[in-house]
């Protein structure tokens, strides 16, 4: 390997885990034009929080990215931040890695072939820039797993203006390419910054590799205070100082998706990128000044992240939790304005960009659980059949099959709840069908156990 990071990341670990790297790192083996790759996630914007989804902030670069790109309209992620990340990274359910709430220790196994590893190995150039959440120590970061740039919070969300996640020994996180750092200014106007001028770098005539963009926002998560410019443009109708912020929040995101597609396109590079853009997870309505924080001058009250008319929230299993905003976009192979309709999940990703980018991959002993959704999504292959295994917080799992889909959530002092949907006739999970339908309960029943027993097994890393 010829790259300055993974050499680096060598150093760190032990001679058999550097050898057995070195065996899974694909080689180099470049299409003749091999396409740009842009991941973009919200985080926490719920389902109805854009304005194509019915929301009351208007959303115009979402917008335009939907009418030009396809409408995933069942894509499903984690129920928290984390576990989606995992899930992006690796094309396995986050669950192998036993990461089913936010972390702060190191998530994964150094040896891990990684969607960014993977692609750096077909011959890209990688970033990360916003949100890392799969180790919160500089020597567990982005670097660490293929990325040759990166950006951002190492933790979690950070307050908008300091930067700073919780209190604790992982409050100081932002940081670029393992050093931490202090900056000015508010924290989505900086990651996209970053991130126009790295599109720019990579766009630039002296450029030779295809780039992977990977673009966590910390925005809509709390704590959030917004610039008067964006306060200026909320709706007249949305009252309430939180509301009111949270609504400036979206339009300042939308701005900033807009910003990183005139980027792309203004490069000339329109025509050869995959821009994927959704979020972690759905919308929450938890306090905005939460103190766990370091204080930045927050407002007071709860968020009004919008899910409707889907059950459910950040955190639960229900549609609202685990079902979010999805676009692709890429012009001329994408049908602008179309939906697909079929279950797709966050773990899909790292298998269809590998195959985009021709990135020679053995898919077995990557031990994915995702698809390539780029056959179906193009209109070449019909949709696979498939079942999604979901696992969520404290002892709660979803499986999904067909149109129906079990939750089993667990309790120390009682029996397990059980409920059945059929989101068929019901998607918004206002009947529990589950005591008139035993045989269905069991059949899922038995196809959730056994990809428990795959979780428990699991080693995570490879």
């Amino acid at each position: 390997m010829n790259n300055r990071q993974e050499h680096h990341l060598l150093r760190y670990c032990p001679p058999i885990v550097a050898l057995c790297l070195l065996l899974l790192t694909p080689t180099v083996v470049l299409s003749e034009n091999p396409p740009n790759l842009v991941f973009i996630i919200a985080d926490d914007l719920g389902w109805a929080d854009v304005e194509f989804h019915g929301g009351n902030t208007p959303t115009p670069h979402l917008n335009r990215l939907l009418a030009e790109g396809v409408e995933l309209k069942q894509h499903y992620v984690a129920p928290v931040c984390s576990p989606t990340r995992a899930g992006f990274l690796t094309g396995r359910y986050w669950s192998r890695f036993g990461i089913t709430t936010p972390i702060n220790n190191r998530g994964l196994d150094f040896d891990t072939v990684t969607v960014a590893r993977a692609l750096r190995g077909a011959g890209y150039a990688t970033a990360l820039i916003g949100k890392w959440h799969l180790g919160s120590k500089p020597e567990w970061g982005p670097n660490h797993f293929g990325f040759d740039y990166s950006y951002g919070s190492l933790a979690g969300g950070v307050a908008p203006y300091n930067h700073k996640y919780k209190k604790g020994p992982y409050s100081s996180t932002w940081h670029r390419n393992q050093k931490l750092i202090t900056e000015e200014g508010h924290v989505t106007d900086l990651l996209t910054d970053e991130a126009v001028q790295w599109i720019q770098t990579q766009t630039a005539p002296t450029a030779t590799k295809p780039f992977f963009l990977y673009l966590p926002y910390t925005a809509v998560h709390l704590p959030i205070r917004e610039p008067e410019e964006w306060m200026k443009q909320v709706p007249a109708e949305i009252k309430g100082e939180v509301p009111r912020q949270y609504s400036a929040c979206i339009r300042h995101f939308d701005a900033a998706v807009g910003r990183i597609v005139d980027a792309i396109d203004q490069a000339g590079q329109k025509e050869n990128t995959l821009i994927v853009f959704t979020s972690d997870n759905g919308g929450s309505t938890a306090e905005n000044n939460d103190t766990k924080y370091p204080d930045d001058q927050c407002p007071n009250g709860k968020l009004t992240g919008n899910n409707h008319p889907l059950r459910g929230k950040k955190g639960t299993l229900y549609e609202g939790g685990i079902r979010v905003p999805t676009i692709a976009r890429w012009p001329g192979k994408l049908t602008p304005g179309a939906t697909f309709e079929s279950p797709a999940c966050v773990i899909d990703w790292m298998p269809t960009f590998c195959a985009l980018a021709e990135a020679m991959t053995d898919a077995d002993s990557l031990k994915w659980d995702g698809i390539n959704l780029w056959p179906s999504l193009t209109g070449v292959a019909k949709p696979a059949k498939r079942d999604l295994h979901i696992a969520g917080t404290r002892n709660s799992w979803a499986l999904r099959s067909a149109h129906w889909k079990l939750i089993l959530t667990q309790s120390k002092d009682s029996n397990p709840k059980i409920e059945l949907f059929n989101l068929a006739t019901d998607p918004n999970e206002i009947t529990n069908l589950a005591e008139i339908n035993p045989d269905i309960v069991n059949e899922l029943s038995v196809k959730m156990e056994q990809q428990r027993q795959r979780d428990i097994t699991s080693r995570g890393g490879l």
